[in-house]
C-alpha cells in the first residue's frame, strides 16, 4: 500500500505544480489571475535568479527526487540507509509550503488588491505531507520490531 501511495505522488506532484495555488488581483471588481507553482517560478526567474533556484529546488526537485528515492528503497533497488537523506529532503520541501503561506499573510496584511487561496495549494500541501508520512511509515516498516 505504501508503494502505491508513493508512486501516486509521481503523478500528483506535477498536477499540483500546475494547479492554481492562489488567485490574485489588484482591484476587487476585476477578474483574478491564477498563480501556480510553475507560473510563480516563471515570474521569479525573471526577477531574482538566486531565489528562483532555491524555490525551484524546494518546490520541484526535492519532492520529486525524494519520491523517486523512496520508491527505489521500497522496491529494494537502493539501500534503506538513504531514508535519512530522503526524510531531510521532505522537510526542505515543506519549507516551500511555509514560504507560500508567509506570502499570503504578507499580501493580505498589506491590504492592496485581493488574494484568495485555490485548490492547488491544498493539493500541493497534501502531497508534501503525504510524502513525509509515507517516508516515516516506510522507515518504521523497515525497523525490526524491537527497535521501534
Amino acid at each position: 500500500m505504501l508503494k502505491l501511495a508513493n508512486l501516486s505522488l509521481l503523478i500528483l506532484f506535477p498536477v499540483a505544480w500546475f494547479a492554481p495555488l492562489l488567485r490574485a488581483g489588484l482591484l476587487p471588481f476585476f477578474e483574478l489571475d491564477e498563480i501556480s507553482v510553475v507560473t510563480g517560478l516563471q515570474a521569479l526567474w525573471e526577477k531574482d535568479v538566486a531565489l528562483a533556484l532555491i524555490v525551484t529546488a524546494l518546490a520541484i526537485f526535492f519532492p520529486y527526487l525524494k519520491t523517486i528515492g523512496l520508491a527505489l528503497v521500497q522496491f529494494r533497488l537502493a539501500s534503506p540507509r538513504l531514508l535519512g537523506v530522503l526524510f531531510l529532503m521532505g522537510r526542505l520541501a515543506m519549507a516551500d509550503v511555509f514560504l507560500i503561506a508567509l506570502y499570503i499573510i504578507v499580501a493580505k496584511g498589506v491590504g492592496v488588491g485581493r488574494l484568495e487561496t485555490a485548490w492547488g495549494l491544498y493539493l500541493f500541501t497534501a502531497c508534501i505531507l503525504a510524502s513525509l508520512a509515507i517516508s516515516l511509515l516506510t522507515e518504521r516498516a523497515r525497523l525490526p520490531a524491537g527497535a521501534r
